[in-house]
């Protein structure tokens, strides 16, 4: 089980999409948590930002930031950079800085096309989703709290994703449709489908980070982007982290 940040979370069971996005710094911790959560991470709290060790990836730590301060970026930078493992990611709307400060401190930006994206839950499809085609089939599961969708085509998987709730926020993440299976609604159907689990819990706000592909996807459902993703380090291990 991931150590979750759940210290300064309680609130956001509370809160709208519209005040989440006003205070994007809890709203990353929110993310991290259910993230950490859905992977089986470890994760805690460097200085004010959180950070996650990603033992199944790179064996080593992530660190989280939203609009920080240049003293901040710097001491970030200092400890990404103490290996080629090692990820610093940056929420901003203020793009152009951050890679700027990037070169300044020796980190190459490794993604910049990522966004978080957010969603109010009560707009979302509360029923499970039928299949589109009499060939696949649905498979739900929880395991320490991540609620898994899969859909099968015989022996082969078409689409997957997993999702976690973190005080009244559900954190989707991996939001996988194969190569063989896309353009059939596969993705679409796998969200409704976490979605379904999700209200399992008293849930208020859907999150996540996507693609530049996963973002038409959302963004079709009714989901908002929050800001952008920059992922940067010493090496070349930065990757994509909404799995979609």
């Amino acid at each position: 089980m991931a150590l979750l940040l759940h210290g300064a979370l309680a609130y956001s069971l509370y809160m709208s999409p519209d005040a989440l996005v006003e205070d994007i710094a809890h709203l990353l911790e929110v993310w991290v948590a259910g993230w950490s959560g859905c992977r089986g991470y470890e994760s805690r709290q460097e200085g004010r930002f959180p950070a996650a060790l990603r033992a199944d990836k790179t064996g080593d730590w992530e660190y989280f930031a939203h609009d920080p301060s240049d003293e901040e970026f710097a001491a970030l930078a200092e400890k990404t950079a103490e290996a080629p493992t090692r990820i610093l990611t940056v929420l901003t709307n203020d793009v152009q800085r951050y890679k700027y400060l990037a070169e300044q401190r020796g980190l190459t930006v490794t993604s910049a096309s990522q966004t978080m994206m957010i969603v109010d839950m009560e707009t979302q499809d509360s029923e499970d989703p039928w299949l589109p085609d009499d060939d696949l089939e649905l498979a739900t599961s929880e395991s320490n709290g991540v609620h898994h969708a899969v859909v099968h085509s015989g022996e082969r998987v078409a689409a997957s994703g997993r999702v976690y709730v973190v005080d009244g926020t559900a954190v989707f993440d991996k939001i996988v449709t194969e190569p063989d299976f896309q353009r059939r609604g596969l993705g679409s159907f796998i969200m409704k489908a976490l979605a379904a689990q999700a209200f399992a819990h008293d849930v208020e706000n859907g999150l996540l980070l996507a693609s530049l592909d996963g973002q038409k996807l959302y963004s079709h459902l009714g989901w908002d982007v929050v800001c952008h993703v920059l992922m940067m380090s010493s090496g070349t291990e930065g990757s994509d982290l909404s799995g979609a």
